[in-house]
Protein backbone atom coordinates (compact mmCIF):
# COMPACT_ATOMS: atom_id res chain seq x y z
CA UNK A 1 0.00 0.00 0.00
CA UNK A 2 1.18 3.86 -0.91
CA UNK A 3 1.47 6.37 1.39
CA UNK A 4 -1.40 7.89 -0.25
CA UNK A 5 -3.46 5.12 0.16
CA UNK A 6 -2.28 4.94 3.57
CA UNK A 7 -3.25 8.70 3.98
CA UNK A 8 -6.55 7.76 2.38
CA UNK A 9 -7.38 4.99 4.42
CA UNK A 10 -6.72 6.77 7.81
CA UNK A 11 -9.32 9.90 6.48
CA UNK A 12 -12.07 7.09 5.77
CA UNK A 13 -11.74 5.85 9.13
CA UNK A 14 -12.16 9.05 10.78
CA UNK A 15 -15.56 9.30 8.27
CA UNK A 16 -19.20 8.95 9.70
CA UNK A 17 -19.35 6.18 6.94
CA UNK A 18 -19.85 2.80 7.90
CA UNK A 19 -19.27 -0.73 6.26
CA UNK A 20 -22.56 -1.85 7.07
CA UNK A 21 -24.35 0.81 4.78
CA UNK A 22 -22.09 -0.28 1.77
CA UNK A 23 -20.95 2.63 0.47
CA UNK A 24 -20.10 2.72 -3.19
CA UNK A 25 -16.95 4.15 -4.63
CA UNK A 26 -18.19 7.62 -5.05
CA UNK A 27 -19.26 8.01 -1.55
CA UNK A 28 -16.01 6.56 -0.38
CA UNK A 29 -13.75 8.77 -2.82
CA UNK A 30 -16.16 11.78 -1.66
CA UNK A 31 -15.75 11.20 2.11
CA UNK A 32 -12.18 10.90 2.00
CA UNK A 33 -11.73 13.68 -0.58
CA UNK A 34 -14.34 15.66 2.33
CA UNK A 35 -12.51 14.62 5.09
CA UNK A 36 -8.91 15.54 3.67
CA UNK A 37 -9.57 18.37 2.81
CA UNK A 38 -11.50 19.66 6.61
CA UNK A 39 -8.46 17.76 8.28
CA UNK A 40 -5.00 17.37 8.48
CA UNK A 41 -3.41 13.69 8.31
CA UNK A 42 -1.82 14.39 11.56
CA UNK A 43 -5.84 14.74 13.00
CA UNK A 44 -6.73 11.65 11.05
CA UNK A 45 -4.00 10.00 12.60
CA UNK A 46 -4.46 11.41 15.76
CA UNK A 47 -8.42 10.51 15.85
CA UNK A 48 -6.86 6.75 14.31
CA UNK A 49 -4.64 6.02 17.47
CA UNK A 50 -7.24 7.30 19.70
CA UNK A 51 -9.59 4.91 18.42
CA UNK A 52 -6.75 1.94 18.60
CA UNK A 53 -5.67 2.67 21.97
CA UNK A 54 -9.17 2.79 23.32
CA UNK A 55 -11.12 0.09 21.04
CA UNK A 56 -8.26 -2.03 19.63
CA UNK A 57 -10.62 -4.79 18.47
CA UNK A 58 -13.24 -2.68 16.82
CA UNK A 59 -10.33 -0.37 14.91
CA UNK A 60 -9.08 -3.15 13.07
CA UNK A 61 -11.81 -4.27 11.97
CA UNK A 62 -12.74 -0.67 10.63
CA UNK A 63 -9.03 0.02 9.72
CA UNK A 64 -9.16 -3.25 7.49
CA UNK A 65 -12.84 -2.33 5.93
CA UNK A 66 -11.19 1.42 5.15
CA UNK A 67 -8.08 -0.47 3.24
CA UNK A 68 -10.43 -2.25 1.34
CA UNK A 69 -12.73 0.32 0.40
CA UNK A 70 -9.80 2.57 -0.53
CA UNK A 71 -8.17 0.24 -2.45
CA UNK A 72 -11.42 -0.86 -4.46
CA UNK A 73 -12.79 3.01 -4.88
CA UNK A 74 -9.49 4.55 -5.62
CA UNK A 75 -8.45 1.32 -7.72
CA UNK A 76 -5.67 0.91 -6.24
CA UNK A 77 -3.42 -2.58 -5.61
CA UNK A 78 -6.24 -5.22 -4.33
CA UNK A 79 -4.47 -7.54 -2.27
Amino acid sequence: MSAVDDARAEALFCTPLQRSASPSGMQVRAAVTEQQALFTRRACAAVVAQEFGEHPELAVARMRWAITAVRHAFDTAHV
